[in-house]
């Protein structure tokens, strides 16, 4: 074990946090959670996805805390929005949904300088059979592969299961991105596969902070970069389906700092709440 000021590095460098700071990431991950909560009233067809940028902006103002996103690296957004067979990191558009769109948001804050990561999917309108397919194997295997997590287990382990999974619907897990160490930085030790063999990597310690974010395609895994330097797309332009949290691992399992306060996390959930409500 290694010591640099307040933090404390296992053999892997990854930061092994304090008890205390379990709290500070929920505080910070329960901002993420509502506003992406809040945005589910919001996506329908002939939205843009710059205006549910716009929201997402005011929602962060209103809650007090900071994008961790605009300025990031060029960024200048505080969100990235991935329609379709966009993988990741979509860049907000004039550009109206469509009926049948799916899509990811991917929201990150900070807040006391703790950083709280998230995305799911939203369905704008009424989505295929494929779609609603993709969407449901994206959430299970993250899911799934949470429920794998726990001190003396791998992030091959972890890996492993979420790729099994997907294969075992015949789908894809995108290897070219992957979750990432988290808590007063943005990005840091570990890189987190959502693909591997099982007993390699890293192990599990109680006190690292990670995301788990894993992309299934319905066709090919591959990826590639557009001209603006930030949106993946599938290589054969299949649809490609996100959820992400971001979690804690304890001395038993794992605690999510993401979870919906409105259980919305899953697009099911709050279609069938609003259409309930008529």
């Amino acid at each position: 074990m290694q010591i640099f000021g307040r933090k404390k590095l296992n053999k892997d460098s990854i930061v092994l946090h304090e008890k205390q700071d379990f709290a500070e990431m929920t505080r910070a991950g329960q901002v993420a959670a509502k506003i992406l909560d809040d945005l589910c009233d919001q996506v329908e067809p002939g939205v843009r996805t710059i205006d549910l940028e716009h929201f997402i902006i005011d929602k962060i103002e209103e809650y007090g805390v900071e994008s961790a996103t605009m300025g990031y690296r060029g960024y200048q957004h505080a969100s990235c929005i991935s329609v379709n067979h966009v993988v990741c990191h979509g860049i907000p558009s004039q550009k109206s949904l469509s009926s049948g769109d799916i899509l990811n948001i991917d929201v990150t804050i900070i807040l006391n300088g703790w950083f709280g990561d998230s995305s799911r999917m939203y369905i704008a309108g009424k989505p295929s059979i494929r779609a609603l397919r993709l969407i449901q194997v994206a959430h299970d295997a993250l899911m799934i592969g949470l429920d794998s997590i726990r001190p003396g287990k791998t992030f091959g382990d972890l890996g492993w299961t979420i790729q099994q999974f997907a294969h075992s619907h015949r789908m894809s897990v995108v290897r070219d991105f992957c979750g990432h160490g988290i808590g007063r930085s943005f990005h840091a030790e570990p890189n987190v596969l959502h693909f591997g063999r099982p007993g390699t990597g890293p192990v599990f310690e109680e006190g690292m902070f990670f995301t788990v974010e894993p992309m299934i395609n319905l066709g090919r895994p591959g990826t590639r970069l557009l001209p603006d330097g930030w949106t993946a797309v599938t290589r054969d332009r299949s649809l490609s389906a996100q959820f992400e949290h971001t979690i804690g691992v304890t001395s038993t399992g794992i605690e999510i700092f993401t979870l919906s306060p409105e259980n919305r996390f899953y697009p099911t959930n709050f279609q069938l709440r609003a259409k309930n409500s008529h």
